[in-house]
């Protein structure tokens, strides 16, 4: 049976959304049908919105959803109607990476969460005339009131998680500190540097602090991202506008930060981490770079350093998802301090006030 839905659709690059009634598929016997009550804005949307991720347009974007279950597919085991759930990227699940617990690293990860299709090739997505429209964005699309998605990249919330703002646990909090947690496996004691404190940074910040690293350095441009993350577990700050950041990082370090995380996608910015960073050093770039960005390949070579394009904090959703909201409960892990929520059909003003540093982490919320 196919559901009427209402959904922000984006027709082009640097179009604005448009809220529109929409007809979502039939799920199928592997998928469940969600009602979105939040969804988080990440800045892989804006990507989309601006061009530097290529779009399958007319498309319906969002992936950090939560809702409740409304239908199981017939082989579905393990959920059921009623069910608090968040959503997270879409992985195959029978690929080398998939079998091996890689399934940040999906062999046809871009195909599944960018393409606009299910797996199998069809759309889920269709307007009022019955043309198709690209769903299935991250194994979701949520914005939107509802969302098809395949029951493996769905996660059942604990008992007391706080649905309305779950949501980016299923992306780009996930990202932040699963990469200081699990792809840096930043061990007690050690230093880190963060550049970038939006959401994936302060995430990382807070990753980093729940890891017991001892150091722990936030590097932005606005004094009040920086002040928020001093708040949240950084022990040095560096507005990088005015002082040096590698000096600085080294007169803290006496010789080099041990980790790194870029959550900017400047290539200038990541290159200092190359600078500032010791003999043997480990750096997570996380960031939507621009396209066509490069790096001198002799910051690299014969550095000593370890690179690491790290997808998803190269999380399993179905394991760290409780996990974070477990740190959460403890009072280890305030996300919620990220967070600020938005009426759906406000989604342009959450958008400017994401550009503007107003607001770190937007959330929509479903009427």
């Amino acid at each position: 049976m196919t559901t009427n839905i209402r959904a922000a659709v984006l027709r082009g690059v640097d179009q604005p959304f448009s809220f529109e009634d929409l007809v979502l598929d039939d799920i199928q016997p592997d998928e469940v049908l969600v009602k979105i009550t939040s969804v988080g804005l990440c800045h892989t949307d804006l990507a989309v919105q601006h061009g530097d991720i290529p779009g399958a347009f007319p498309f319906v974007l969002g992936h950090e959803g939560a809702g409740v279950i409304e239908q199981v597919g017939a082989a579905v085991s393990g959920f059921a109607a009623g069910d608090a759930v968040a959503l997270s990227f879409a992985a195959c699940g029978h690929c080398r990476n998939c079998l091996a617990g890689r399934e940040a690293y999906c062999v046809n990860f871009m195909a599944l969460n960018f393409g606009g299709v299910r797996e199998n090739g069809t759309t889920t997505l269709s307007d009022a005339e019955g043309n198709a429209v690209s769903g299935n964005f991250f194994g979701q699309s949520s914005f939107a009131t509802h969302a098809i998605a395949a029951a493996k990249n769905v996660v059942k919330l604990p008992a007391g998680a706080p649905l309305e703002i779950s949501g980016p646990l299923g992306c780009g909090i996930q990202t932040g500190a699963g990469t200081v947690l699990n792809s840096l496996a930043v061990p007690a004691g050690s230093s880190i540097v963060v550049t970038g404190t939006g959401a994936v940074g302060l995430s990382g910040i807070m990753g980093a602090k729940v890891a017991g690293a001892t150091t722990i350095i936030a590097v932005d441009i606005i004094d009040e991202r920086l002040e928020f993350a001093a708040k949240l577990g950084a022990t040095h700050t560096i507005n990088s506008k005015n002082e040096d950041p590698v000096a600085r990082i080294m007169e803290i370090t006496g010789g080099g930060v041990d980790y790194a995380l870029d959550t900017t996608g400047v290539a200038p910015v990541i290159a200092s981490l190359f600078q500032a960073t010791a003999f043997g050093a480990k750096i997570a770039l996380v960031g939507v770079p621009r396209p066509g960005s490069t790096l001198d390949l002799g910051l690299i070579s014969a550095a000593g350093k370890t690179v690491v394009g790290a997808i998803e904090g190269d999380a399993i959703p179905q394991t760290f998802i409780p996990q974070l909201v477990a740190l959460h409960q403890a009072g280890q892990f305030p996300f919620d301090q990220l967070v600020r929520t938005y009426p759906f059909d406000q989604i342009e003003t959450a958008i400017a006030d994401t550009a503007s540093g107003k607001t770190v982490k937007a959330v929509l919320v479903m009427p």
